[in-house]
């Protein structure tokens, strides 16, 4: 899956997200990233490479599994294949958000 593709995924699923108010970023590394900032009204979603208050490390595959249900986030996470900096909260209240 494309980088364009998983922004408009993460479009659609920010769109359920209200009174997140924080700004994500998610990391694939050399392909890119997405950035989230949903202290704004609407949302940014774009894929420039800014700070953020949690920053979800993964590949685009890990990532594409945890948003159609086939990869356990917090499996990933223990595996190794998903990597969180910053707020482990933050991090969690996404689990629920990203989980189809």
């Amino acid at each position: 899956m494309s980088l364009e593709n998983l922004t408009s995924k993460i479009q659609q699923k920010m769109a359920m997200a209200a009174g997140l108010s924080a700004k994500v970023k998610f990391d694939f590394g050399e392909k890119g990233c997405i950035f989230v900032d949903t202290t704004q009204s609407p949302p940014i979603i774009n894929n420039t490479n800014e700070e953020a208050d949690t920053t979800l490390v993964c590949s685009m595959d890990t990532f594409q599994g945890i948003l159609d249900g086939t990869q356990d986030p917090n499996i990933a996470f223990m595996m190794g294949k998903l990597k969180i900096k910053g707020s482990m909260g933050l991090a969690m209240k996404l689990n629920a958000i990203l989980e189809d």
